[in-house]
Formats: C-alpha cells, structure tokens, sequence
C-alpha cells in the first residue's frame, strides 16, 4: 500500500466536512450574539479564538475575515 491509498473512506470525508462546518457555523452564531457592537477586527479575533482549539494545525484564513465583517454588518441574526 503506497501514502496516496491512506485516506478517509467516502462517508467518514463528508462527515469530517460536515463537522467542520458545523463548528465554523456555531461560532459565527456565537460571535453575533455576543458581539453585535464589536468591530471588524474584534469579531475576527474572538472568532479565531474559539475556532483554533477546535482544529489541527488551525490557520486563520479569508473566510474567518469574510464572517467577521458579516457580523459587523449585521447579516447574521442573534
């Protein structure tokens, strides 16, 4: 068996996708409701604060910014 065989069957991928994405979509929720007033910046360290335990090897990306200023901007509901 060769390294590029060592990988996630099917269903167990779609289900760590999916947690993944379940974990990004609680804290943007988190972060509107307790951050309404916060500044671009604020929203965006307070998300990457509760996101960077939650994965291996976490780097911020343009997503955790592209939330951030959509809190700010009230595009999410409490």
């Amino acid at each position: 068996m060769t390294d590029r065989e060592i990988h996630w069957n099917d269903e167990a991928h779609a289900k760590i996708l999916d947690d993944a994405d379940r974990v990004l979509e609680e804290a943007v929720h988190q972060v509107a409701a307790s951050h309404a007033d916060a500044s671009s910046d604020e929203a965006y360290a307070e998300l990457n604060s509760l996101l960077k335990d939650r994965f291996i090897d976490y780097e911020p990306g343009p997503d955790v910014r592209k939330y951030a200023d959509a809190i700010v901007a009230g595009e999410f509901a409490a």
